[in-house]
């Protein structure tokens, strides 16, 4: 399994409140529709004033193409586009990476 791992930052003229929920609504309705995505999840912190970043986005694929195919689909290119509103995507950092699952209790 394949993830890209992003820590987000929000642009200037939103608050941390109107960050998440426009993330946690509007734009997670429009991303869980990714092609070939396997599983999504965000992660807000306890307490927002303490760190720099807003959240953490996890979305996971089979591979390298299917995450590819996703961004290059209509659907990625709307998920961006709406991202670019909200997220200062140079404020952030960005990884793919092999996830290893060692506890899995869910």
């Amino acid at each position: 399994m394949l993830k890209q791992v992003e820590f987000l930052v929000r642009k200037d003229e939103y608050s941390h409140e109107e960050f998440v929920e426009w993330w946690q609504g509007d734009h997670a309705d429009l991303a869980r529709d990714l092609p070939g995505l396997k599983r999504y999840t965000t992660s807000v912190p306890t307490n927002p004033d303490a760190v720099e970043y807003d959240g953490v986005l996890e979305l996971a694929f089979e591979d390298m193409a299917a995450l590819e195919e996703a961004f290059d689909s209509e659907t990625g290119q709307a998920v961006v586009a709406d991202a670019a509103d909200y997220v200062d995507f140079d404020a952030g950092e960005r990884m793919i990476v092999e996830e290893t699952v060692h506890v899995d209790e869910e």
